[in-house]
């Protein structure tokens, strides 16, 4: 991918001069697309997602406030998009990327497509890092064994994450079937109600965390009045600053090896769009600048 539109950040515009894209020998950070839709069981659109954020992150301010630095100089690099019509296609294509670039010591950000995408990570990702964590940010539990006929439905992806970890720890969520609930740790379930009447969840969710975590961000864990745009909506969510405010923490409490951000579904409104990008900016901020907050 070449040229503003097509990557991450655009062209760096500094506001004293643009710079050409970074290279992959020269970036530490790379985006990966994935612009897969084919297990969405509502709205259809998440495989406009990465298209949509990498085009909204093209107006980012490049300078973060809260660590008082330039992320982007550590180089980021946007790969070609992983393109795929069947989940077990695509879930082999994503895991060969992911482990290209752990084992070139890059740090993998993998932008959806629909939750699907994320089952591909895992295997690559604990093969590198074993004793990691999974933070998962969502309105729904995602634990259900197989959906539509499915074993990687985006609504089956955290059963598949189990396989390889049993510390998962899911905040946000609001919406699961009876049964769903028996397959979470009650100790690593945080309810959205539940947060948004705690003084210290996000002490408690440090806690239930290992060193290394990796986090998946389902944009639904917002409120559906801030992030309308995305396949399965739901009323009761987290604010900006709630997820904001956690993922600085985690930042500097714990060593992220990696994220994702999952089931955008674009329209007209780009305000949505541009918070997933800026999202990204800040999370990428926290991991390499965590010691100026």
């Amino acid at each position: 991918m070449h040229g503003s539109i097509n990557t991450f950040g655009g062209n760096f515009d500094t506001g004293k001069s643009c710079r050409e894209p970074f290279t992959y020998h020269e970036a530490r950070i790379i985006i990966l697309p994935v612009p897969f839709d084919v297990m969405s069981s509502w709205n259809k659109g998440a495989d406009k997602g990465p298209g949509a954020i990498i085009d909204a992150s093209s107006q980012l301010e490049f300078y973060n406030i809260e660590t008082d630095s330039e992320v982007y100089k550590k180089g980021i690099f946007t790969d070609e998009p992983v393109i795929s019509a069947a989940p077990e296609d695509m879930i082999e294509k994503v895991q060969k990327k992911i482990s290209q670039y752990l084992a070139d010591k890059k740090f993998p950000v993998i932008l959806g497509g629909d939750h699907s995408v994320t089952n591909g990570i895992f295997p690559a990702l604990f093969g590198k890092y074993p004793d990691c964590s999974i933070l998962h940010l969502d309105a729904h539990a995602d634990t259900r064994d197989e959906y539509e006929g499915s074993k990687y439905s985006h609504a089956s992806v955290m059963a598949r994450a189990r396989t390889y970890t049993s510390s998962i720890i899911s905040a946000g969520i609001r919406s699961m079937e009876e049964n769903e609930r028996r397959n979470i740790l009650p100790k690593n379930l945080f309810l959205s109600n539940r947060i948004h009447k705690s003084r210290n969840w996000i002490k408690k969710i440090i806690k239930r965390l290992n060193r290394r975590v990796y986090i998946t961000i389902d944009v639904d864990v917002f409120d559906s009045s801030f992030m309308p745009s995305t396949g399965t909506p739901e009323p009761g969510g987290l604010t900006w600053l709630q997820v904001d405010e956690l993922l600085q923490a985690v930042a500097c409490k714990k060593d992220i090896v990696g994220f994702d951000a999952v089931e955008l579904c674009p329209s007209q409104n780009k305000a949505p769009d541009f918070a997933v990008a800026k999202l990204i900016y800040n999370l990428l901020s926290y991991k390499f600048y965590s010691k100026n907050l």
